[in-house]
């Protein structure tokens, strides 16, 4: 049982004209608790941020190298740029969500900006799904397309495996890989940012029981 948990019962069991202290006491909480966790989202958000950018700039060379023989890099770099500039643009309405949060807030308004977080935070999430599995598909639409460069690249050394083998096997590689990217990237983002959601979820049902 938590300090909330302990306060609320306590409060079922002070007589009635203490009824607005602890009301007050309790709604207190349930904002430091709902500031609390908008932060770790914010926090999380920029580690991210940060992660697969050190990423990027450790990518090998022959990567791009790669890319640069389908005319690709022009690609890679843009949607780099884009995406970029939208997952900065998330950390700021997350940013903005935390600031937001303030403790003369009343309670309807309190339970209003943990909605908007919610929704912003899933946003976030489907984003970066649905912008991975559209690039993933784009850059190897592109490939496939070109598949005397692609066998090439495939079997380097010309060894005595038939064309269709090889860009089937690959076909059906890259297909494997979108689905298992897909679905670590959901269980992470299920994880990480699915508990504090949780408990924010929990924090407007207890805002929302406050108004009762």
């Amino acid at each position: 049982m938590d300090e909330l948990d302990l306060l609320k019962k306590d409060w079922k069991a002070r007589n009635a004209d203490f009824d607005n202290v602890s009301y007050n006491e309790i709604y207190k909480m349930l904002h430091k608790k709902s500031s609390s966790i908008v932060k770790w989202i914010f926090f999380i958000s920029i580690a991210e941020f940060i992660f697969w950018g050190i990423l990027n700039l450790f990518m090998p060379d022959s990567i791009y190298e790669i890319y640069d023989k389908f005319g690709l890099n022009t690609l890679l770099y843009t949607s780099f740029i884009i995406n970029y500039l939208v997952i900065f643009f998330f950390i700021y309405l997350f940013y903005k969500n935390y600031k937001s949060i303030c403790v003369a807030d009343d309670t309807s308004t309190l339970m209003k900006k943990i909605l908007n977080t919610r929704k912003t935070v899933n946003y976030y999430v489907y984003y970066n799904i649905i912008v991975y599995v559209i690039l993933s598909i784009l850059f190897n639409i592109v490939m496939f397309s070109k598949p005397d460069i692609l066998i090439e690249i495939l079997n380097p050394n010309h060894l005595d495996i038939k064309d269709e083998v090889l860009l089937r096997t690959m076909l059906i590689a890259q297909g494997v890989t979108l689905i298992l990217v897909c679905g670590l990237l959901w269980l992470y983002y299920r994880v990480i940012y699915g508990i504090l959601l949780k408990r924010l979820k929990r924090n407007y049902k207890e805002l929302d029981n406050l108004n009762d």
